[in-house]
């Protein structure tokens, strides 16, 4: 069941964040010192409770058993487009269709939204998550490689 996230959510949250995002740093090698603002070292409860309550960013978790399995969230931006955040999957829930049912769930939210773009920004060298986002479309626009990262970041989009 997909549902929006409340502020009693957010620690469990934070932690289904980290440990989905920690199985990427640890597949690509980032650290908290080589890569202090990956998702999995800066998400943090004061971080998720001030997108939540004070910028009011549109924030979504999938539950399965009462558990907390997955999450994202998306920021409005120009151009009648969304930005896709932090989509992700407990590791022990991966490959069971949640992460489609989320993405679906995202391109209803956006158009709910009046937006007609969905954005995600993702580690370029991750070939494998790069063919699942365009598989439902999404096109890959440009790299760039940050002097904050270990890796280059990708920005891909989907028109809808």
């Amino acid at each position: 069941m997909i549902r929006e996230l409340e502020e009693k959510d957010i620690a469990e949250c934070v932690k289904l964040i980290r440990e989905s995002f920690g199985t990427v740093a640890e597949e690509f090698g980032f650290t908290v010192q080589n890569a202090p603002g990956f998702t999995a070292f800066a998400t943090t409860e004061e971080k998720m409770k001030e997108r939540l309550l004070v910028e009011r960013r549109p924030m979504y978790i999938y539950c399965e058993e009462d558990r907390i399995v997955g999450f994202y969230f998306l920021e409005l931006q120009d151009e009648n487009a969304c930005e896709l955040n932090n989509l992700c999957v407990s590791p022990a829930y991966r490959h069971r269709g949640i992460g489609e049912e989320l993405l679906q769930h995202a391109f209803e939210r956006v158009r709910e939204l009046n937006c007609n773009k969905i954005r995600i920004g993702i580690v370029e060298e991750n070939q494998v998550l790069r063919k699942w986002y365009e598989s439902f479309g999404f096109i890959h626009l440009w790299a760039h490689k940050s002097e904050r990262f270990p890796f280059t970041c990708g920005f891909m989009e989907k028109e809808l």
